[in-house]
């Protein structure tokens, strides 16, 4: 195997991830990942190689090993660091959050209880795209997991891991010849699958640039994303999350006079009442989040998903 190192900007504690299952994939046990590492198809050029990341465990000096399981170029090796940093968040700094916040009643404990705590996203643009448009208002996350997994599986490419194949997610390239219909097979219904390969279409003939859209300012992606069909508000707010940045911002929704999407939530951890919050008074809530607004969210994700955990496991 070949071997590099990529760090990260501290502080980062990548261990924190295993407790949310949403980050990873059907193929992927969290709890064995602090011993085995993290493995997944990192797209390097015109293939796939499956790669296996192990953490150093110091959140302070946090470094991340990376091992090829088949030989790389030094192009390959460049492009598999900027897929990894951007799975990873490596980019991300936490530390001016953590001042600008630090007295703020809602993220400073949980600051104190994840420090180090970066998201984690897919490997580009497509793949949190299709991963979150195939997951939509599936209500059991295991089988929806395992939809994107048998999308993958029919269109990606097939790679020998140690403990068996796994399938690499899938190009445009590889996916605007498919028949949206054949997704069926996989669980899909027809609209996902033209959703899916729509995309596919729009990346290769260039209306969608994926380069582009990680680096746009936050109004401006989520303007150009809510403009793909089938990529409504609600997608396109979260695929804002995913981009090795901290920034992001959260248009009002609202309908039949309801607040809708990540506002209300951000008003409900506030105390607030979600139909009743002025824009000024909203912006007020978040002021100590500017710049870091996607970083910050994600504090309140994770404190929910353990939340529902440790809830679930009291019903029991």
């Amino acid at each position: 195997m070949q071997h590099w190192t990529i760090p990260s900007i501290a502080p980062h504690d990548f261990f924190l991830c295993l407790d949310i299952d949403q980050y990873f994939d059907h193929e992927h046990d969290p709890m064995l990942i602090f011993e085995q590492g993290f493995t997944r198809p990192i797209p390097v050029g015109e293939r796939d190689v499956l790669m296996t990341i192990r953490f150093n465990g110091d959140p302070e000096t946090p470094e991340f090993t990376i091992s090829a399981h088949d030989p790389v170029s030094r192009e390959e090796q460049e492009a598999a660091t900027t897929a990894i940093r951007r799975i990873l968040g490596c980019d991300i700094d936490l530390n001016p959050l953590y001042e600008a916040a630090a007295n703020d009643p809602v993220l400073a404990p949980k600051f104190q209880e994840f420090h180090g705590f970066k998201r984690m996203a897919r490997a580009n643009f497509f793949e949190d795209a299709m991963n979150r448009v195939i997951q939509t208002q599936i209500s059991h996350k295991p089988t929806a997991r395992k939809m994107v997994y048998g999308v993958r599986e029919g269109y990606g490419q097939r790679l020998d891991g140690q403990g068996g194949p796994v399938a690499s997610w899938p190009r445009p390239a590889q996916l605007i010849g498919a028949d949206p219909e054949s997704m069926k097979k996989y669980g899909l219904s027809l609209r996902k699958g033209e959703y899916v390969v729509g995309l596919a279409h729009e990346i290769m003939s260039g209306n969608v640039n994926m380069d582009e859209l990680e680096v746009l300012p936050p109004e401006a992606f989520y303007e150009r994303v809510t403009k793909i069909r089938g990529f409504g508000p609600t997608t396109a707010q979260d695929l804002m999350l995913y981009r090795n940045r901290p920034d992001a911002f959260f248009p009002s929704r609202l309908e039949k006079g309801e607040e809708r999407g990540l506002r209300y939530w951000i008003i409900r951890n506030y105390g607030g009442n979600p139909n009743a919050t002025s824009e000024k008074a909203f912006q007020k809530m978040i002021a100590a989040w500017k710049g870091y607004e996607a970083a910050a969210l994600e504090y309140l994700f994770a404190d929910w998903v353990l939340s529902e955990k440790r809830r679930k496991l009291a019903k029991k």
